[in-house]
């Protein structure tokens, strides 16, 4: 008897494991096994429960190894329009990149082979890894609101210091602790960086309007993330190519972010949308390793969908289903870390309502699985405000 039970509990084992890392089919044989040869045991129950949901998975998994191919013959057949931009220009052609015998792109498209030569340096791991469903704040609100207060205002030094010490206790909880909100002049963004640094977990943070040595700080920094981006719509915005190289060059840890919104800079189809973004977050993977093999980025494509009258709101119900599956595309195909988005709500004038709404969309989120995920903690007013309480509540 006991043998019998080590045998059922060795496959089942199996199947779990073959679940961990997405492994679906591996999975179901397993379960099949226990089905078939232990028919009347308590693990035979579940296993052929289970063999319906891999099958579910499986099909699952299919879409996204789609959405993956596409993206890379979006590069290859459509291509990205960076004919504005002479140093990227000059850089892909420098490192023969360029499919220059194409006659039907649509902009200019990159050589296969060098593309998947670029995404095979990319390492899939991340020092300061958080774990998966590790929440965090988000972008930067350019406004602090002040609950009972009319006034709105970038923060202060004094109540910067006071958000950092409020993600200091609460490390517990928050796995990632991005720029929190605008500030004034009274604090420099190295400044705020610095005060960052005190909180022990991976921290977000822009380059973009720093200095040259300012922005090298990050250099070789594993608990930091530079966020930046590149395109939208295909086409590369030249006011973004200089800090990005420099990003690249400095050797920080790259946090290739991508908010493409449905219907308007991408398409409403869920699955065209999350193509686009995946296609432009593997771009600026291929620009980053054509200068620093090697070099840490994670995906931060984030599919924004519109709420009710037009606004982002991070707990619509579209925008953590969305990012949930951006998430387990990278999780499950390409293997890279990856930063989704959801969570708090676009709700200001109610608290209760406020943190009810984004317990409810992080919850879908825990439930269908992301990595990073940023504005789970007080995104309010379409990314314009910054709440203490809010931040508190949440």
């Amino acid at each position: 008897m006991r043998m019998r039970k080590k045998k059922i509990l060795m496959l089942y084992d199996a199947a779990i494991e073959a679940e961990k890392n997405y492994q679906f089919q591996n999975a179901k044989k397993a379960y099949n096994k226990i089905a078939g040869l232990y028919p009347d045991s308590s693990e035979a129950e579940i296993a052929r429960d289970r063999v319906v949901d891999m099958d579910a998975l499986s099909n699952e998994k299919r879409l996204y190894r789609r959405i993956d191919r596409n993206a890379k013959r979006i590069l290859t057949e459509i291509g990205i329009d960076f004919s504005n931009s002479s140093p990227l220009m000059n850089l892909l052609m420098a490192a023969d990149a360029i499919e220059l015998e194409s006659d039907h792109a649509l902009f200019i498209p990159l050589k296969e082979d060098y593309i998947d030569y670029c995404l095979d340096q990319v390492p899939t791991d991340l020092d300061f890894d958080p774990g998966e469903n590790a929440f965090g704040t988000g972008a930067t609100p350019p406004f602090l609101l002040r609950i009972g207060r009319d006034d709105l205002a970038p923060a202060s030094r004094s109540e910067f210091e006071a958000i950092v010490d409020k993600a200091i206790e609460f490390t517990d909880s928050l796995g990632i602790f991005s720029v929190p909100v605008a500030t004034d002049k009274s604090i420099t963004d190295i400044e705020s960086a610095k005060l960052m640094d005190n909180f022990p977990d991976l921290k977000m943070i822009h380059t973009r309007n720093m200095s040259d040595d300012e922005a090298g700080f990050f250099s070789g920094r594993e608990d930091w993330l530079d966020g930046t981006s590149l395109i939208t719509s295909l086409t590369v915005m030249t006011s973004m190519v200089a800090p990005f190289l420099r990003s690249v060059r400095l050797g920080n840890n790259l946090l290739l972010l991508d908010l493409t919104i449905a219907g308007s800079t991408g398409p409403l189809s869920p699955e065209a949308l999350l193509t686009q973004v995946h296609a432009q977050v593997l771009f600026m993977m291929v620009v980053a390793q054509t200068i620093n093999p090697g070099l840490t980025c994670v995906h931060g494509g984030i599919p924004d969908v519109l709420g009710i009258g037009g606004d982002l709101s991070y707990s619509d119900p579209g925008q953590p289903l969305i990012n949930s599956a951006m998430a387990r595309l990278n999780m499950w195909v390409t293997g890279y870390p990856s930063a989704q988005s959801g969570g708090s709500t676009s709700i200001i004038d109610d608290i209760p309502a406020a943190v009810e709404e984004s317990e409810l969309s992080r919850n879908t989120l825990r439930e269908y699985g992301v990595h990073i995920l940023r504005h789970a903690m007080v995104a309010l007013g379409s990314l314009n405000f910054f709440s203490l309480e809010k931040f508190i509540e949440d």
